[in-house]
């Protein structure tokens, strides 16, 4: 078996289209074709069922694919402990990052780790889908590692660090009577409204959590995936917004305001425990845990 077929069956099983496999590839649709039949043939098995309209994976497809990221993981591996053994650390990187992360210094990190290492390819990449996206991403294997900001609740098999945390804050509508007020207990929001992240980022994750365990309620009039927007629609007077502080650029015109309590900003590195990193990851890794002493559990 060729690590070369097992490489194509994954990028049409993630693509579900040949043509966007052949496309991601650098390949012409033919040859993808004749790629992914000889796998079948080879293994004695149909792996896609292909209609005129779509691709999708056989219950034996669906089985392999796991068993294929470990194998071309492993193919990664072995390559990265040859290369480190001639002098120099090679590969590539595949990182889940928020929209918004300066909590961390990100850039430097990956700035530093670039200068140790100018062998090895970074590739950063976010997620429309927010932090949820980025735990779900890792634990399937298709990100080495990722920052991202869940309060709790990971996905099983992942192991998380928490590098950084700050107390997010509640921008006011301008001319609301809260915003008067230096302290905003929780119970005071019940009902009102509020200009929400769609419901994978880790912003709107905590937020919803501490309204879940308060039996509050608030209304969602509009969710933006845009942090900019979110605050001109605060300082418009559209609603309230729970904001990281790390994440504001223009505070002009916002009014910010402690909630008791608050939902907390907590950012951390998470990677898969049954996926071993390569050498590369694990330099990268060993960087960030070095630079950020993982923060203590809250119980």
């Amino acid at each position: 078996m060729e690590l070369r077929h097992l490489e194509q069956f994954l990028a049409v099983a993630e693509e579900g289209s040949f043509t966007r496999a052949a496309a991601r590839l650098h390949l012409v649709q033919s040859a993808l074709s004749v790629s992914i039949r000889s796998l079948e043939r080879e293994l004695g098995v149909r792996l896609f069922d292909r209609n005129t309209h779509r691709v999708e994976l056989t219950d034996t497809g669906r089985a392999l694919v796991p068993a294929a990221r470990r194998t071309l993981a492993a193919a990664d591996a072995a390559r990265d402990v040859v290369a480190a053994v001639q002098g120099g650390l090679r590969g590539t990187i595949r990182i889940g990052i928020m929209h918004s992360l300066s909590l961390i210094d990100l850039a430097g990190l990956l700035t530093d780790f670039h200068r140790d290492w100018p062998e090895v390819r970074l590739i950063p990449q976010a997620a429309q889908g927010g932090s949820s996206e980025l735990a779900n991403e890792v634990a399937a294997g298709r990100l080495d590692l990722a920052f991202a900001a869940l309060p709790d609740g990971y996905p099983s098999g992942l192991a998380v660090r928490a590098l950084a945390s700050e107390q997010m804050l509640l921008a006011c509508p301008p001319g609301d009577a809260l915003g008067r007020r230096r302290v905003i207990e929780l119970h005071e929001l019940d009902g009102k409204r509020f200009v929400e992240f769609p419901s994978g980022w880790g912003t709107r994750v905590a937020a919803d959590r501490l309204f879940l365990r308060g039996g509050l309620q608030r209304e969602i009039a509009v969710e933006v995936a845009d942090i900019p927007n979110v605050t001109d629609l605060v300082t418009a007077g559209f609603g309230f917004a729970f904001l990281s502080p790390s994440m504001i650029t223009r505070r002009k015109g916002l009014v910010l305001r402690r909630v008791r309590p608050g939902p907390e900003f907590v950012v951390s590195m998470i990677t898969a425990n049954a996926q071993p990193l390569s050498a590369a990851a694990q330099a990268l890794v060993d960087l960030v845990s070095e630079r950020y002493p993982e923060l203590p559990r809250h119980h």
